[in-house]
């Protein structure tokens, strides 16, 4: 990102809202706008592979494996608000596991990026389908929306869910009832 057309970008919006950027609060807005859209778009500069780092392994388990309450925050690209909530990951090994750790990593990679809940959703379903083959994957977001809260209908109660399956998830209705059992669920 070029910080510096960045921030005439910012300072430019804050002039077009009718704002002084000469104005003491506003003096380095443009900078820390820009700084904060580096990190909240930083998913676009992720690469998959470089973030899984070989953390995939052989391994004969075949019982679920969830990971539930990511938590993350991303940003509507249809109003650049933000959105934000929790993530919920299952699969059922076929023979590879993989890293605990690489499944928050992709939903950030996928969060940090403008988005619609729904694509974010289907696009962490996918890349566990695509990198691990299992017999079966399960994703469900849900998240508030800023750009329902603060504009539009202001609905400050409302929040969405969004789901994408494959495999035994979509296949077989006990397998996904016993996932949407787990994470309805409270943690430790």
């Amino acid at each position: 990102m070029n910080q510096n057309s960045m921030q005439n970008i910012i300072k430019n919006l804050l002039i077009e809202v009718g704002e002084d950027t000469t104005r003491e609060g506003l003096l380095n807005t443009p900078k820390r706008v820009s700084k904060a859209y580096e990190f909240l778009t930083s998913g676009y500069n992720k690469n998959i592979d470089e973030v899984l780092n070989g953390a995939i392994f052989n391994e004969k388990y075949d019982e679920m494996v969830l990971v539930k309450d990511i938590d993350f925050y991303s940003m509507c690209e249809h109003h650049l608000l933000p959105f934000f909530g929790k993530v919920h990951v299952a699969y059922i090994p076929n023979g590879k596991i993989i890293g605990l750790s690489k499944i928050p990593r992709i939903v950030e990679i996928f969060a940090r990026r403008f988005q619609v809940q729904e694509r974010m959703t289907q696009q962490i379903a996918d890349t566990i389908n695509k990198y691990i083959e299992p017999k079966g994957v399960a994703v469900v977001t849900e998240a508030n929306h800023m750009c329902m809260m603060m504009r539009g209908v202001e609905k400050q109660n409302s929040s969405a869910t969004a789901s994408a399956v494959h495999g035994l998830f979509q296949e077989d209705a006990r397998t996904r009832t016993e996932f949407l059992n787990l994470i309805s669920t409270k943690n430790l």
